[in-house]
């Protein structure tokens, strides 16, 4: 994927975060409030079930709750700051530090015991989810 595709990917993905982020804020004083899709459809929690939770937590400086609702969160949220200072810094300055470093990761995720490693983090994180009624 060439650079300027990429950035512009990224950027609708997180603008979509941002905006899924504002429309949660609003709803997450109610308790019966689950935007999960997957969740609503089967009732069973997903692997990402309690991340919109817990990015607001981590906004809200709950480091704890967000940790414990869900820690993928956390570093979703941790992305939604970086991502969009890190792809505007190279738009200024006519860079490609951040291509560069998603085509080193995305070749790090084709090495069998990184995605294995992964995807074992993220079935013990979704089994965590079941297990504490997510």
């Amino acid at each position: 994927m060439n650079r300027n595709r990429l950035y512009l990917l990224i950027g609708s993905f997180i603008a979509a975060g941002y905006g899924w982020l504002a429309y949660a804020w609003d709803k997450a004083h109610h308790d019966d409030f689950t935007p999960c899709l997957f969740k609503n459809a089967t009732g069973i929690a997903c692997p990402s079930c309690g991340s919109t939770r817990s990015v607001l937590h981590t906004a809200k400086g709950n480091f704890r709750e967000a940790f414990l609702t869900n820690p993928l969160g956390i570093f979703m949220g941790i992305l939604m700051i970086i991502l969009p200072v890190w792809i505007l810094y190279d738009i200024i300055t006519k860079k490609d530090s951040f291509h560069k470093a998603f085509r080193k990761f995305e070749s790090t995720l084709r090495i069998k015991w990184v995605a294995i490693l992964l995807a074992l983090l993220l079935i013990l994180n979704w089994i965590w989810n079941i297990q504490k009624g997510l």
